[in-house]
């Protein structure tokens, strides 16, 4: 059986793969697939998307709504961090993480293994496995490893974890030494994945384009290269399929908006109050959570939102119905038992920042000038997608939609496995050596309006569809 090794390069778009930046990656994208219409999931921050990764399913189905959100059933008051204490102490509480089966489990029902190593947030590598402890698979954190016992093992063979920083090279080149001095040569997991923290790091500090932003590129790049030459030297890269993928775009901060404490200057109670509501700040978006039922305050704030100049699309949940100028959550992958009962995305614009990369976004925070993503702007929808091995073909660009909810049920095809038929995303079989030259899809424009008096707001959400798998391209409101 072949295995799979999945390389995610965080907040990588598409115009930063070049000769310039990144020649091993060029080079590598130049003899397999490339995938000119990928997508992130909504909203486009880093957890959920890492989430939809491993399980194929988009937020509403996997049940991680943000980088910040609420979980009623561990504390039906406030939001928390998706980051690895807090979700430990969710999973410690009976309370499950993810509503859905992970690749790591699945594999682990056929025997085998998933090892995941990163070194972004720890609640990113957290949601990889987070049963890792009862299924078995590994996933390895400079902070904290599933299994536990694995961490200390780690240090006393590779020493201490060096101290983050921008660019993160020295964390990265800790990470790819212990792929492929223990990850791939010892524990030879049917699917290996390694994750760079960059460019997101160095983006979120100074920018998309910035100096700082393409050194980190350019080594983290270097890095992607040691990994394949160590492929290549073992005899492990006939036999092994490489995926690669961003979790996101990014945008340009224009102007930041505090949310939160926008909506409560604005009369709105706290949450746990009558009539209250819980912000969960996200970037480019920001979920709101209202108590169960309360239909008034929720309507109350989808127009007071509506009438903001920094408010983009608005979704809702069919717990509230359909509040007039809404669109529903499941138009965009957020309906589920978890989700909130109003999701905004950012206003955003097609504007090019001092380095000439367009998209230009409302954060909930940042400063002016830096990198952001979280929203439904086409520049964060849109991410790279990449594959190259013995189950795909050779030279070949598709203008197919794909996402990366695709990637979990196109790995267990390849490995032939069963469970991704219940799963949200699609088989790649446009992509795979045997599998079809073109597929079918569609495109379709959803809008809706609501008079709010001085003004009408209007949005409008773009959306292409495959068989039954749906992909957010862009959503905004109109002028």
């Amino acid at each position: 059986m072949s295995s799979v090794l999945v390389f995610i390069f965080d907040g990588l778009q598409p115009a930063q793969v070049n000769s310039r930046l990144m020649p091993n990656l060029t080079a590598f994208a130049a003899s397999g697939v490339t995938f000119n219409n990928h997508h992130s999931a909504f909203p486009t921050v880093t957890r959920v998307n890492a989430s939809s990764m491993v399980t194929g399913m988009t937020s509403g189905g996997h049940g991680l709504a943000g980088n910040r959100l609420m979980i009623r059933e561990f504390d039906p008051d406030k939001a928390m961090p998706a980051m690895e204490p807090e979700l430990a102490q969710v999973a410690k509480a009976g309370v499950p993480v993810l509503l859905v089966p992970t690749l790591g489990q699945i594999l682990a029902e056929h025997g085998l293994e998933y090892v995941a190593i990163g070194v972004g947030t720890s609640g990113n590598m957290y949601l990889h496995n987070p049963n890792a402890e009862d299924y078995g698979g590994a996933t390895i954190h400079p902070t904290f490893t599933l299994p536990s016992d694995l961490h200390e093992a780690l240090i006393d063979r590779f020493g201490p974890w060096p101290e983050e920083a921008r660019p993160n090279t020295m964390r990265m080149a800790h990470a790819t030494r212990i792929m492929t001095e223990y990850v791939l040569p010892e524990r030879r997991p049917s699917v290996a994945l390694i994750w760079s923290s960059e460019p997101d790091k160095a983006q979120h500090a100074s920018g998309v384009g910035s100096n700082l932003s393409d050194t980190s590129i350019k080594e983290a790049d270097g890095q992607f290269g040691d990994v394949l030459q160590w492929l290549r030297e073992a005899g492990r890269a006939e036999d092994t399929d490489i995926i690669v993928a961003s979790d996101h775009g990014y945008s340009t901060i224009s102007e930041v908006a505090d949310v939160e404490s926008l909506v409560h200057e604005a009369g709105f109670a706290a949450g746990g109050e009558e009539g209250g509501v819980v912000v969960a700040q996200n970037g480019g978006a920001a979920l709101f959570y209202t108590k169960p039922g309360d239909l008034e305050t929720t309507k109350q704030l989808a127009e007071w939102l509506m009438g903001q100049p920094w408010c983009g699309t608005l979704t809702a949940s069919n717990s509230v119905g359909r509040i007039p100028g809404t669109l529903p959550a499941s138009l965009v992958g957020n309906e589920g038992s978890r989700v909130p009962e109003l999701t905004m995305s950012f206003r955003w614009d097609s504007n090019t920042n001092k380095a000439g990369y367009a998209g230009t976004a409302y954060s909930t925070h940042g400063e002016p000038g830096t990198g952001q993503h979280g929203s439904m702007s086409k520049h964060e929808m849109n991410n790279i997608l990449f594959a190259n091995g013995p189950s795909f073909k050779s030279s070949a660009t598709l203008g197919s939609p794909s996402g990366n909810f695709d990637l979990a049920p196109t790995i267990l095809n390849i490995l032939g496995l069963p469970g991704g038929d219940a799963m949200y995303g699609r088989v790649l079989e446009e992509a795979l050596r045997d599998g079809p030259n073109d597929i079918d899809w569609t495109i379709e424009l959803h809008d809706a309006e609501h008079d709010l008096g001085e003004k009408t707001y209007r949005q409008q959400i773009k959306i292409s569809t495959v068989g039954t798998t749906s992909y957010v391209d862009e959503g905004n409101s109109l002028s």
